[in-house]
């Protein structure tokens, strides 16, 4: 007997593993996930971001199969100014995913327990929807909070650009190199039949930058070669996009928690506030969710915000003020994962 209906909007990594933490705990909720594309991850948001995955905890529920992995890594590099910092990684923590089947992956997962999921199902209006509750799954901007006027949280922006054949692919080894003007850069080693890199830069606010051309002045200065045969960019959201919840409306993923302020790491913070929301809901506490989030995510959200808006006003002031995140990631880089 179904007891309660839930809509979620948006099939992606926060959608899917709410479903599925819903339907472990108790299959007779219905849950149905609106899907805007025709097909789940092989979609043009599919490869939205560098597809790097880090598993911290609890990991033995998201590891990736063999066919959602391009490259297991084994090796981090971390340079901030003039200092490299070398992490090995633990055997299957840490990932370049084939994104796309990942995804598939677990919505296959998701229909085994009874998940409906709607692709070609755009939801233009909240008001279309009638569940119980509703999970805003739909990323960034979120396409909920639009409509209801929420704009709250800090947005970053990043450019990318996916290499083939490229002289800098190291199947094993990730690498993030810190900018002085609390940015970054990253190269990851995609698809290995193809020798691809996905290389991309980000920073924690939009100030105005020329992603594209600093990122073509970081490969000319240090020799990196390749095909440009992919490309992607946009904002990204930064730590907490407050409200979590809203009357019925639970907000996951891009829409709520954002991804990691220092790296840009959202696919397993999405995937953890999914599994929160689905079990706040299987378990009839709800209202206990952005409580169980806070306490979650707030000590990394506090420093890197604190951080972030104290930059933005000296920027404003006299850019030679601006602390970097070389001072940052130098003090915390320790504890960041």
């Amino acid at each position: 007997m179904i007891d309660i209906n839930i809509d979620i909007v948006g099939g992606s990594f926060a959608g899917l593993s709410t479903a599925i933490s819903i339907k472990e705990i108790n299959k007779s909720i219905n849950v149905t996930i609106h899907e805007k594309h025709k097909k789940i991850g092989y979609n043009r948001e599919g490869r939205k971001c560098g597809e790097a995955h880090s598993i911290e905890e609890e990991w033995n529920k998201w590891i990736p199969d063999k066919k959602s992995i391009f490259n297991e890594l084994k090796i981090g590099e971390i340079t901030v100014g003039d200092k490299k910092t070398v992490i090995q990684r633990d055997p299957g923590t840490a990932f370049i995913l084939n994104r796309q089947e990942f995804i598939c992956q677990l919505a296959r997962n998701a229909e085994k327990l009874g998940v409906n999921i709607q692709t070609n199902d755009k939801i233009k209006a909240v008001n279309e929807l009638d569940g119980n509750f509703i999970i805003d799954a739909s990323g960034c901007p979120s396409s909920i909070k639009r409509e209801l006027g929420f704009n709250k949280g800090i947005k970053g922006v990043t450019y990318q650009q996916t290499l083939e054949d490229s002289n800098y692919f190291i199947s094993n080894t990730a690498k993030v190199i810190y900018l002085g003007s609390f940015g970054y850069i990253w190269i990851f080693p995609r698809t290995p039949e193809k020798k691809e890199i996905n290389l991309g830069i980000g920073f924690s606010n939009n100030f105005g930058y020329n992603l594209k051309e600093m990122l073509e002045k970081f490969k000319e200065e240090n020799g990196i070669k390749g095909e440009i045969n992919y490309t992607l960019g946009g904002l990204i959201p930064l730590g907490l996009q407050r409200p979590l919840m809203y009357k019925n409306i639970l907000f996951v993923g891009d829409a709520g928690v954002g991804s990691f302020i220092f790296s840009g790491q959202g696919i397993y913070r999405a995937l953890i506030s999914g599994d929160i929301a689905g079990k706040c809901i299987a378990k009839r506490y709800p209202k206990k969710y952005p409580y169980i989030i806070q306490k979650k995510f707030i000590k990394w959200d506090v420093v890197g915000k604190i951080f972030t808006n104290v930059n933005f006003v000296f920027r404003k002031i006299n850019p030679k003020l601006v602390l970097t995140s070389y001072d940052y990631v130098s003090r915390f880089g320790g504890m960041i994962h």
